[in-house]
This record gives C-alpha cells, structure tokens and sequence, in this order.
C-alpha cells in the first residue's frame, strides 16, 4: 500500500511524486465542503507510521481486536 498526495488537473488525479503502474486500483480521499477534517503535521507523520507498519504485516487481527475489548469489558 503507498499514500499519496496530489491534485485534479484537467479532471485526472496528479500525484506529487509518485509513480503507479498502469492498472493499479487507487482509492481517493477528497476533501469537500461538507465533512472535511484536517491532520496537524504529526497526525499525519502518525497516519504514514501505522501505514508502513501494516505495509510490513504488523497487524493485529479484527478477532484479536474483539477479543481483548471482550477481556477488558467483559
């Protein structure tokens, strides 16, 4: 998984430097008037972190998840 960053030029998305091979499925994120929400700069450093932790496989899984909030609340 890669996060990135870009803009609509002429009704396409432009990534800021990054490359994808053609084909590749994306999902955007856009913000609009209606439900924005802003990230302070280390928010954001967050949000890469855990991306790049997942992109390395840790993970917990949705059970683990469950589970331990099970424990915690009985």
């Amino acid at each position: 998984m890669k996060v990135a960053t870009g803009k609509v030029v002429a009704g396409k998305v432009v990534l800021d430097g990054v490359s994808l091979k053609e084909g590749t499925s994306v999902t955007v994120l856009a913000n609009d008037d209606d439900g924005s929400f802003d990230l302070t700069p280390e928010q954001q450093r967050e949000l890469l972190l855990s991306v790049a932790e997942a992109d390395r496989g840790e993970t917990v899984s949705a059970e683990e998840v469950l589970a331990k909030l099970a424990r915690r609340h009985g």
